[in-house]
C-alpha cells in the first residue's frame, strides 16, 4: 500500500519548498494530500505558483496519514494559529511518524511544544525562536532526530528529500 502524506498549505508558503517534497514524494509512489485553511482553494507561494489544496485541515486525520511535510516562507506563521494545525502535528509526533520541516516551517513545530530536546535546523533567521523552544540547533543542510527531519533553504532540498524519504520507509 502507497505511502499517505499531508503537505500544509497556505498563503506565502516557500514556491520550492512545498512543490519540490510534494512531487519527489510522488515519484516515490506515495499519495501526497495537500491540505489549507480551505480545500480546494488556489494558494499562491511567495513567487506566485499556484498550488490547490485537496482537503481542508479541518477534514483530516492525522491517523490516516503516513508523514507530514510543512514547507517554509511566510505560511508557516499563519498555519501555526489554527489548532487543527497544530493538533494534526502533535498527533503525528505522538505516533513518531516522520515530520518534514524546512525554512521557517520549524515555527509550526515550535507552536506545537515539539521541539523539547531535537536537534534541528531551519533558516537562521529562526535559530534563536528553535533555541528558546528548547531545541539544539545546528547549520548543517538536513537533520535528522528521530522521526524529525529538517532542512534550512530550498538549496538543501536534495538532501532533505533523501534523508526524508529515508525515514519515511523505514517505518515500513
Amino acid at each position: 500500500m502507497a505511502k499517505r502524506i499531508l503537505a500544509l498549505i497556505g498563503e506565502d508558503f516557500e514556491d520550492l519548498e512545498l512543490s519540490y517534497p510534494v512531487l519527489r514524494l510522488r515519484e516515490e509512489g506515495c499519495q501526497v494530500d495537500v491540505v489549507g485553511e480551505k480545500a480546494g482553494h488556489v494558494y499562491h507561494g511567495k513567487y506566485g505558483v499556484p498550488f490547490e489544496s485537496d482537503l481542508s485541515f479541518y477534514e483530516v486525520d492525522a491517523s490516516d496519514y503516513d508523514g507530514l511535510l510543512v514547507p517554509g516562507g511566510w505560511a508557516p506563521d499563519k498555519l501555526r494559529r489554527y489548532p487543527e494545525v497544530l493538533k494534526i502535528v502533535k498527533d503525528m509526533d505522538k505516533e513518531k511518524k516522520p515530520i518534514g520541516e524546512i525554512c521557517h516551517a520549524g515555527w509550526v513545530l515550535i507552536s506545537a511544544d515539539i521541539l523539547q530536546g531535537k536537534t534541528v535546523t531551519s533558516t537562521p533567521g529562526i535559530k534563536d525562536d528553535m533555541r528558546n523552544a528548547g531545541a539544539t540547533w545546528i547549520d548543517e543542510p538536513s537533520v535528522v532526530d528521530g522521526h524529525i527531519i529538517s532542512a534550512r533553504r530550498p538549496p538543501d532540498l536534495p538532501e532533505y528529500m533523501k534523508d526524508y524519504i529515508k525515514v519515511l520507509f523505514q517505518k515500513a
